[in-house]
């Protein structure tokens, strides 16, 4: 079968570990491994363990340390806490959404004051994307809270039946909210976990199998497709309390070919999930002479060797897909092919909002 060229892809939601926890991931391992998913612009998120990104200074080390760095485009998520809501004016036009965690997961962000959580919400400009990590009853606090006062909300990684069927609920009575689904939450379910243990983990857990239906049957409510990509080491999986998360940037379109290959939906509709969405979700650029080709016919196993990423490991290992990113150009430069990724840190573009 002959290659089919796509559109560079996107993802909004991904966790890049630089600063703080370089030897989980570097802005260079993490944007090859990028760019090798057929990924050419990721947006970061700001919670940082010891590092949060919730100062102006905070943001701005970020960014010189990602400009240093990055393989791919890069842009960066603020991160929302009861505190600084006074930095939103200064912050907002350098980042592309201002994150809330109002479920527990990884870093010290929790906000667990509902009044907090409204006074964020009427202070971040109306504008721009408001994210949230929400799981069932905070989603329906947060959609109770913009049918008061609406506002843009993007809901992060829904991983239950019941949250997505609130989101429908939410969208066919005009409310601006739009969501995303990992690949981890359409692929894996809880009965995985036996196998997969520790490297099973992450925040939100894997969910039933009929939530895993759910999520499927509801993919007309689906905006996107974010890989929530958290490397951890294998210490890190091997502790007493093992860390939560797990990589996902390399994966998420051979997932998703495999799941067009099986008549799960449609390449159109990967694209729109993977690329022309997030795109004008998150108003980011679309670069010039810019593409990935792929062959949807291409029969592999997906291998822990074969990962970009410092951590060296995937869930999806041992995993047999169909579909493989033969090349990748950004800007008319080639980044990959295949399977290789000769795109040097700091050939990636830090992104601010136009």
């Amino acid at each position: 079968m002959a290659l089919v060229r796509l559109p560079g892809l996107v993802d909004v939601h991904v966790h890049l570990r630089e600063p703080g926890s370089e030897a989980k991931e570097t802005f260079a391992d993490g944007t090859r491994a990028a760019l090798a998913g057929g990924i050419v612009t990721v947006l970061d998120m700001p919670n940082n363990p010891g590092a949060p990104t919730v100062t102006p200074a905070a943001l701005a080390d970020k960014a010189t340390r990602a400009a240093v760095g990055t393989c791919c485009d890069i842009g960066f998520h603020y991160g929302a806490t009861p505190d600084n809501l006074d930095t939103f004016a200064t912050v907002a036009d350098q980042v592309f959404g201002l994150k809330l965690y109002l479920d527990h997961t990884t870093g010290t962000l929790l906000i667990e004051r509902l009044d907090a959580t409204a006074a964020i919400l009427a202070a971040w400009p109306a504008a721009k994307p408001l994210l949230v990590h929400a799981e069932e009853r905070t989603v329906a606090a947060v959609l109770g809270l913009i049918a008061v006062q609406p506002r843009r909300v993007h809901f992060c990684h829904v991983s239950l039946g019941s949250e997505i069927r609130l989101i429908r609920a939410a969208k066919e009575r005009g409310l601006p909210v739009t969501c995303e689904v990992a690949p981890h939450h359409l692929f894996l379910s809880a009965a995985d976990l036996p196998r997969l243990g520790a490297y099973g983990l992450m925040k939100p857990p894997l969910r039933s199998g009929a939530d895993v239906d759910a999520l499927w049957d509801h993919l007309d409510v689906i905006d996107m497709i974010a890989t929530d990509h958290a490397p951890h080491t294998h210490a890190d999986k091997a502790a007493g309390t093992p860390a939560y998360g797990v990589p996902g940037l390399q994966t998420a379109l051979p997932l998703m070919l495999t799941a067009v290959a099986a008549g799960r939906l449609t390449l159109d509709r990967l694209v729109a999930l993977m690329a022309t969405t997030p795109r004008r979700v998150f108003a980011l650029p679309d670069p010039p002479a810019t593409f990935v080709e792929i062959d949807p016919a291409a029969r592999w196993t997906i291998r822990n060797a074969d990962q970009y990423t410092r951590c060296g490991w995937t869930p999806f290992d041992g995993l047999a897909v169909q579909g493989r990113v033969q090349r990748v150009v950004v800007r008319g430069r080639e980044v990959v092919r295949d399977g290789v990724v000769p795109a040097e840190p700091g050939s990636g573009q830090v992104l601010i909002p136009a």
